[in-house]
């Protein structure tokens, strides 16, 4: 899945530092609201969330979801904003930490299917002892031994090492071929060793400070140091390999948590102890950018944790990576739920 490893890349943008909020407390409640009290409501785009809501509604096994895709597979979009409006409820779900909203992207890399003087990395398949090990060979073993040679887990070989690393940390991406072609790439399996964080090192080493640290410091940073950079990755002893997907269109976005293709600015991945997988969710997002957009919760990712986290998918590339890479904004976020089981969250003395 593409948020196999998102726990990591926070930890390499920002040094380490804690961005999750804690687990759900005993003080978890709940608020309903209307839809007036939603900031910027009429104005969204509702068909559009609503193609969004169809790409995982089939897959939700509960009859009040299953009743309600069939009848959204039904709607027309013209009367989106109706359908949403009349068949779910607005829950504010709070357990009393603050809200964070941040963002991640599919990654692209340059490659082949061949080896040549160019492309001189690969990007492996996970060897069968890996899947049978607890904990495997750790990243200086895989990459400097001579295991993984000769045995045809190549998926492809790409030109930057230093960009393979962070698509190990991304966990899916997008191989782009000398022909014009791409191979998609997404989460495999991993070697069991614990994720070190390259930013906290540096900050240890003093090479900078914590506030300076993100992931495009540390890539210019490995580059214009060779020797030390490769060995500055090498503190990372986890390592990801990857399997090729072959069924989803090119135009299409990476799997998600559900199996199901994401869609860029309206997928969001989110914390299912609070949030089903599925739900519409409205997002305030606060912040240099705001946003106020109606997103469907279709991923998760290890360091979204709480009641109001979430991560906003940005889409494939630089530019996504970027914009996604900028992302650590406060806000809120409110879940649209069935109305019967909007209701049955409620205190029963409302």
């Amino acid at each position: 899945m593409i948020a196999a490893l998102r726990d990591a890349f926070r930890a390499v943008v920002f040094a380490g530092a804690a961005m999750t909020a804690s687990a759900a407390s005993a003080e978890t409640s709940y608020k309903m609201l209307d839809y007036s009290g939603l900031d910027g409501w009429a104005e969204d785009n509702h068909a559009t969330a609503l193609k969004v809501f169809l790409e995982t509604c089939m897959d939700l096994d509960d009859q009040d979801w299953q009743s309600l895709c069939a009848v959204a597979q039904n709607q027309d979009p013209a009367g989106a904003r109706h359908f949403f409006e009349l068949f779910f409820r607005p829950v504010l779900i709070e357990d009393g930490n603050p809200a964070l909203f941040t963002g991640y992207f599919e990654p692209e890399l340059d490659g082949s299917r061949y080896r040549t003087s160019r492309f001189r990395y690969p990007v492996y398949k996970m060897p069968p002892e890996a899947k049978r090990s607890g904990v495997w060979l750790a990243r200086r073993e895989i990459l400097s031994g001579d295991v993984m040679q000769g045995r045809g887990l190549e998926i492809a070989w790409v030109d930057d090492p230093v960009e393979l690393f962070f698509l190990q940390i991304q966990g899916s991406g997008r191989i782009r071929m000398p022909d014009g072609t791409s191979v998609r790439v997404g989460y495999g399996g991993a070697n069991g060793h614990p994720y070190r964080s390259i930013g906290a090192e540096m900050v240890r080493r003093g090479i900078y400070n914590a506030h300076q640290v993100s992931a495009q410091v540390i890539k210019s940073w490995v580059r214009r140091n060779p020797a030390a950079g490769h060995e500055l990755l090498m503190h990372n002893p986890s390592y990801v390999f990857f399997r090729e997907i072959r069924k989803i269109s090119a135009s299409k976005g990476p799997l998600g948590a559900m199996n199901r293709s994401v869609t860029a600015m309206r997928s969001l991945a989110v914390d299912p102890k609070f949030t089903p997988l599925g739900a519409p969710v409205w997002l305030e997002k606060d912040g240099e950018s705001r946003l106020r957009r109606l997103m469907i919760a279709q991923d998760t990712g290890s360091a979204i944790k709480g009641a109001q986290r979430a991560d906003v998918f940005y889409g494939t590339g630089d530019e996504a990576g970027q914009a996604a890479g900028r992302l650590r904004d406060p806000g809120r976020m409110v879940v649209l739920l069935p109305i019967q089981r909007a209701y049955a969250l409620l205190p029963e003395d409302l």
